[in-house]
């Protein structure tokens, strides 16, 4: 389908699919079993300019919008949603820079995050603090010119690798959410180590570590912001990121598709191909069509967002929710369509469906999300009552 993209966006789009055809899928596999990070691929990205991408042009970026990062996310979950939660993760971790840091900050920190030098963490996850996100127990505390933090972030995609971390940590906990403020501490900075290595089901080519802060001093021009709007920038945050875990479902599922359809060609049964049987054609007919109804919505929304809207919030929890329950969808029924050889690693059909589990997990569970449209609905009804 003429999805109207621009020739630049077409460009961008290409050159994605060029990096995910070229550099990722030969060592997916690979990656995935060793349970290993891939800086070469994080190089390749650096290289062909993918993380200027997100930044604003004035501080070394190419200023692009939400649709462009879609368009790249989807090509590269195609290839390996390890490999486009890396990239996804280290736009999540510089968004509070661009929406909320002072110049000074952005001016550090933004122009070597669009070279692809650094690679960026969010830190919000605790053990009591995910999708209650007003429940983080890290604190920081104001000692003369600098904040003191103490505690530890769980399940932190880019963790250990991100050279620049954006962390959310409590400044007064007798505030509640509105205690939390937004922080940016360097890898190397004294108190500042990594815990454990998760050993996860899918996405294995990501990195997840623990960030432990023991004592970790910073200096006070590294808070983002000011105190108490830790909270605020987090979901703003998310806002901005989660059309792009919608990408992700969109770009995993079209993989799955496309290696259903080869195989059901491929495979005979019955003296035929079993892309001849009428059930497995309309397993396929609705695979494809869940395909490309939530790719029509997930660039909607990133457009809707790129014209600058100020709330957005139903619109990317909905792209989220779609994406990612469709993707779970999809690669169960790709698995299904090529039975016992799709429940084998010599095809990707198994990866594929691991790695799209946690796409109903990760920024915000869908059950919260769905929490989140429906609250939205209900003000939206008092409103034009």
């Amino acid at each position: 389908m003429d999805h109207f993209l621009t020739d630049d966006q077409k460009m961008i789009q290409e050159l994605a699919r060029k990096i995910a055809v070229e550099k990722i899928m030969p060592v997916r596999a690979e990656l995935d079993e060793k349970d290993e990070f891939s800086w070469d691929i994080v190089n390749a990205l650096a290289q062909s300019d993918m993380f200027s991408l997100f930044v604003p042009e004035e501080y070394g970026g190419l200023g692009k919008g939400s649709l462009d990062m879609c368009l790249v996310i989807e090509e590269l979950s195609r290839a390996c949603i390890g490999v486009s939660t890396t990239f996804a993760a280290a736009a999540l971790g510089t968004y509070p820079l661009i929406l909320y840091g002072t110049d000074e900050q952005k001016k550090k920190y933004l122009p070597e995050i669009a070279a692809g030098k650094k690679l960026v963490a969010f830190g919000l996850t605790e053990a009591n603090a995910g999708s209650d996100a007003g429940g983080v127990q890290t604190t920081a505390r104001l000692e003369g010119s600098e904040y003191v933090l103490n505690g530890t972030k769980q399940w932190i995609t880019n963790g250990g690798e991100a050279a620049i971390n954006t962390i959310i940590a409590m400044t007064d906990k007798t505030k509640g959410a509105r205690g939390a403020s937004a922080f940016v501490v360097e890898k190397g900075t004294p108190g500042f180590t990594f815990g454990k290595k998760e050993h996860k089901m899918g996405i294995r080519s990501s990195v997840t570590r623990e960030l432990v802060f023991d004592n970790c001093r910073i200096p006070r021009e590294n808070l983002i912001s000011r105190e108490g709007m830790g909270f605020i920038i987090a979901m703003r945050t998310l806002d901005q990121s989660r059309v792009g875990v919608g990408a992700q479902g969109v770009g995993v599922a079209q993989a799955a598709l496309d290696e259903a359809v080869k195989f059901a060609r491929q495979r005979i049964q019955f003296e035929k191909p079993i892309s001849a049987i009428q059930a497995v054609q309309h397993i396929l007919a609705d695979m494809a069509t869940q395909v490309e109804v939530t790719r029509a919505f997930v660039y909607a929304v990133a457009r809707h967002i790129d014209t600058g809207a100020k709330d957005f919030t139903k619109e990317a929890a909905m792209a989220k929710v779609f994406g990612s329950d469709m993707a779970m969808r999809v690669t169960i029924d790709a698995v299904q369509v090529m039975g016992g050889s799709g429940y084998m690693k010599e095809y990707p059909a198994e990866k594929m469906m691991r790695d799209a589990k946690i796409l109903q997990i990760y920024e915000g569970t869908n059950q919260i999300q769905r929490n989140v449209i429906g609250q939205a609905l209900i003000k939206e009804a008092a409103r034009h009552k």
